[in-house]
């Protein structure tokens, strides 16, 4: 059984971290077609992500998840609001998207970031590619930010090995995170004038290594339409947002736990 990495959900950052990643639709071999170009899932989810980047404190989100599809062409999935597999076959995807990502900052979240700039959530512009060999698969994105929020771009590469055990599909695989120097000077960089208003110390950044992480995705056929999944994506922030002065722990952690039921 191949993993659908389009249908099956996303590395997210901040749940994309996730950030990656981040809903989860399975087909099974056994699960008799519905004779239709569409495949609609929907129902209840609720994420888990750092209360900012770097923080130590989690904040839980309940959410709406999402995996609708048209041909495997046109698609809305998870953050993914809606995308296009360009190029597609069998085992692999090329295409784009426009993801919504919840990655924020406000001064009010924590005593010591008094005096910085808030950073605000948005849309970015997502670029990825996957291809898949029996049971292992390779995905890269890019994440560009196309909102003003000053998040810059990023870039995942990850790999996957699924497997079925009965009514379970389980994927799990390392990946890495880039960031651009844009978005380490929002995220995790403090300007002289930052430094005198919050009392911080001083942290030039530039491009680089944002975090290594482990993918971890669980998904259960509770009846041919029904199906529950969770799925985690533990990190280690690296370089410029491990040594932060804003970072409170290296841990980054985000997760997402949904229910779906597929029309």
């Amino acid at each position: 059984m191949r993993l659908d990495i389009t249908s099956s959900g996303r590395r997210w950052l901040a749940l994309a971290a996730v950030s990656a990643c981040c809903t989860t639709g399975v087909a099974y071999a056994d699960e008799p077609q519905a004779d239709s170009n569409w495949k609609i899932s929907v129902g209840p989810g609720m994420y888990v992500f750092p209360k900012y980047p770097g923080s130590s404190q989690l904040q839980v989100l309940p959410f709406p998840v999402q995996d609708i599809s048209w041909k495997d062409c046109v698609f809305s999935q998870g953050p993914d609001v809606l995308g296009v597999n360009v190029l597609h076959g069998e085992n692999y995807h090329l295409g784009m998207s426009v993801s919504f990502d919840f990655q924020s900052r406000s001064s009010s979240d924590d005593a010591r970031l008094k005096g910085l700039p808030d950073v605000h959530y948005g849309p970015k512009l997502r670029l990825f590619g996957d291809y898949t060999v029996w049971a292992f698969t390779g995905a890269v994105a890019a994440y560009q930010d196309i909102a003003g929020t000053g998040q810059g771009l990023t870039a995942t590469a990850d790999i996957f090995m699924s497997a079925p055990i009965g009514n379970w599909l389980i994927s799990m695989g390392p990946g890495l995170t880039w960031a651009n120097a844009t978005y380490t000077k929002t995220l995790f960089g403090i300007t002289p004038q930052e430094s005198a208003a919050s009392g911080l110390p001083h942290y030039d950044t530039g491009s680089g290594m944002r975090d290594i992480h482990f993918n971890v995705n669980a998904t259960y056929k509770i009846s041919p339409h029904w199906s529950a999944s969770g799925e985690a994506v533990v990190g280690r922030l690296e370089h410029y947002a491990a040594g932060s002065p804003i970072t409170e722990r290296r841990l980054d952690l985000n997760g997402v736990a949904s229910v779906l039921y597929r029309f």
